[in-house]
């Protein structure tokens, strides 16, 4: 039971209401099939229900951490100040991110606890592998455990050559029957790695383990706790198997950095595979490492079997992360810009000005001094085992100026709440309540930019942030915390930009007509639902518990043949400058004809940037399922033609749209209501 309630009279006021959705319709298809919960009834929360939980679940954890400090508390003006934050939601000037969309207010949360279902994104270093037994396999249980509540995690590579890999002793196997819980999966993993991991650090060999998984609920079933279906025991079976094959290949050897990122990999193949807990990766590496920078390159991986463990077939589970390689200042980037023009592989990260600087545009202060990496998506600078909660704000929905710094002061207290919560990890609480660090995100840069000028939206960004200051000095004070270490970002945002309308991110949409893929879980039910209405849907052919739905799509905005990588960079350094004092998410596009100028345009913004990564824009059919393929208008039509409208909502109505996210990048068109 929450401990803080809306006024009911209020919340009611809002239950007739209907909430502008972005896109006509689209963005509500999106809330329904994305954070819309089922309640203790059996039916789903509307937009109302959702706003309502999210901010009593916000400001029942203000009330506990003040009542629990005795630091008094003011029912009246936490009432107030909740109401004009619940308005500010429901209109969508600002929303929470999705994993608060979907967690806060919930049990998973208040009662069990389970703080890091609030965060978008985390870090963790493999750098102190070789300490101990404990610090050799926590990288990987964290990853997991991290994973399985939808935070996206990067890692480095820093513990490659620290532990010797032996198979365990030919005893007979310990068995473990798997419980059916987040817990169970995440020990499971812990005691193949402790198994192979052992005799380096005690010096005998370990006793081989095995697994029972009757206890593991069959797919289909309902998640009570998190929500969700249940994926089975297939995709977790499946990683078992496949990182006994890594380990048994990399038998007396060290720890390689291949070795690192397949298991890191493979735990986030399994996690993609379970419905609802999908997650995203990066991984750091060395710019002058052979090895780190081929494992994309799965031509040359598939000619090398026994390269360093396992390198054959990559391409089934290397997806699952960004590669991205850790840059200085005089770091010389030829050849890996080389390998970013064939496959858009390695992103750059600029650790040197994450360390010294918060906006590029001040002083250097150093306060993160002891980062040591970057989430997912790049935007957020973070410390090993840190998690971040990145709040969206739209400005391009806001009435006026005053009305954006206004919704900002609710955008950063929401922020700033989630890291008043307690996680399952030590080692992150204590990183968390050091830092307290929080992402407030600005999204639809380019829509502002339609009906503004820059210089409006650099006085928007600079005002915008002082304040954002002056509210955290005044709400550290209030809950007796420390202030922020960093308060601002740009993500490149998810599903979360389709429910307020705005183009993701600072991104500009990728072409005119083309169609768009999505992966979804085999066994989710909305995969049925867009198959029956006619959207082209195939089994994907790198996840085998996943298949990928095709939407056609007609952007009526400015996009990307119309900007050159020299207009998407200025831009990313622009926001860089004046607004993220943690980082910018970028990812920018070129054209075959610009890919000569990706080093010069490195060697001028370098000194700007804190991450940047670049993918070509392909014309033509190239590979597989690409997340992107242009099409004619005449080949738009076809596809539209043939689909009709799936009725996804409860209460029938009947509205045709299309979504992506894969925790990079959203693209959104709404197409024409079609009858059946």
């Amino acid at each position: 039971m929450l401990k803080f309630k809306l006024d009911e009279d209020f919340v009611q006021s809002f239950k007739n209401k209907n909430p502008e959705f972005g896109f006509n319709g689209l963005g509500m298809v999106t809330y329904y099939r994305t954070y819309s919960r089922l309640k203790e009834d059996g039916t789903k929360e509307s937009w109302y229900e959702t706003v309502r939980r999210v901010v009593e679940g916000a400001y029942a954890i203000q009330k506990e951490h003040i009542e629990s400090n005795e630091l008094g508390w003011n029912e009246h003006k936490a009432q107030r100040s909740a109401q004009e934050m619940y308005e500010r939601i429901f209109d969508m000037k600002f929303l929470p991110p999705g994993r608060m969309l979907w967690a806060l207010g919930t049990k998973v949360v208040h009662e069990k606890k389970i703080g890091q279902a609030l965060f978008n994104c985390a870090f963790v270093s493999t750098e102190e592998m070789g300490k101990s037994l404990d610090e050799a396999v926590k990288p990987f249980t964290f990853m997991m455990d991290m994973s399985m509540v939808g935070v996206g995690v990067g890692f480095d590579v820093k513990g490659a050559d620290q532990i010797h890999i032996s198979r365990p002793a030919d005893k007979e196997p310990e068995i473990f029957a798997i419980p059916d819980s987040r817990e169970g999966w995440v020990k499971s993993l812990e005691l193949i790695l402790r198994s192979y991991f052992s005799q380096h650090f005690t010096g005998d060999l370990a006793r081989p383990v095995r697994f029972d998984y009757s206890l593991i609920r069959p797919a289909g079933m309902p998640i009570k706790g998190f929500g969700g279906m249940s994926s089975g025991p297939d995709p977790l079976k499946y990683m078992h198997q496949q990182i006994f094959q890594f380990l048994d290949t990399a038998e007396g050897r060290y720890v390689s950095i291949t070795n690192i990122v397949d298991l890191m990999n493979v735990i986030g193949q399994c996690v993609v595979a379970g419905n609802v807990r999908r997650t995203a990766q990066i991984a750091l590496g060395p710019a002058s490492n052979s090895e780190y920078k081929k494992l994309k390159d799965y031509q040359w991986n598939s000619e090398k079997q026994d390269y360093e463990g396992s390198m054959a077939h990559r391409a089934a589970y290397g997806w699952t992360s960004n590669n991205s390689i850790v840059a200085h200042m005089d770091t010389d980037l030829t050849e890996s810009i080389q390998q970013t023009i064939r496959n858009g592989e390695p992103g750059y990260i600029f650790m040197d000005n994450i360390r010294a600087y918060s906006r590029m545009c001040d002083p250097a202060d150093h306060k993160d001094a002891r980062a040591v990496g970057t989430n997912p998506c790049g935007e957020q600078t973070l410390e090993s085992y840190e998690l971040c909660c990145l709040v969206e704000t739209f400005p391009s929905r806001a009435e006026s100026f005053e009305d954006y710094m206004r919704t900002l002061k609710f955008a950063y207290l929401l922020g700033k709440t989630a890291t008043l919560v307690n996680t399952t990890w030590s080692e992150t609480n204590r990183v968390q309540k050091r830092n307290r660090r929080i992402g407030t995100s600005v999204s639809g840069i380019t829509n502002f930019l339609e009906d503004h000028s820059l210089e409006n939206l650099r006085q928007w960004l600079d005002h915008g942030y002082r304040e954002i200051q002056r509210w955290d000095s005044i709400y550290s004070s209030w809950l007796c915390v420390p202030k922020s270490i960093k308060t601002t970002s740009v993500k490149p945002s998810g599903t979360v930009s389709l429910l307020a309308g705005v183009n993701p991110g600072c991104h500009f949409p990728e072409f005119e007509y083309y169609i768009r893929r999505i992966r979804i879980a085999h066994d989710s039910p909305l995969l049925e639902v867009l198959k029956t209405s006619g959207f082209h849907a195939e089994p994907d052919v790198v996840d085998p518990f996943s298949w990928v739905v095709s939407f056609p799509i007609h952007n009526r905005s400015k996009n990307l043949d119309k900007v050159s990588i020299w207009e998407q960079v200025a831009l990313a350094a622009f926001l860089q400058r004046y607004w993220s004092d943690n980082q910018v998410s970028s990812t920018v596009t070129f054209k075959p004809h610009e890919a000569d100028q990706i080093k010069p345009v490195l060697d001028y913004y370098r000194y700007d940037l804190k991450s940047i990564s670049f993918l070509p824009k392909l014309e033509k059919y190239a590979y597989a399922q690409m997340p992107y393929e242009a099409i004619t208008k005449e080949v738009y039509d076809d596809m539209v033609s043939k689909i009709a409208a799936p009725q996804l909502l409860d209460d029938g109505e009947d509205v045709l749209g299309d979504r992506f996210c894969n925790n990079e990048t959203c693209e959104v068109k709404l197409f024409e209501k079609v009858s059946g």
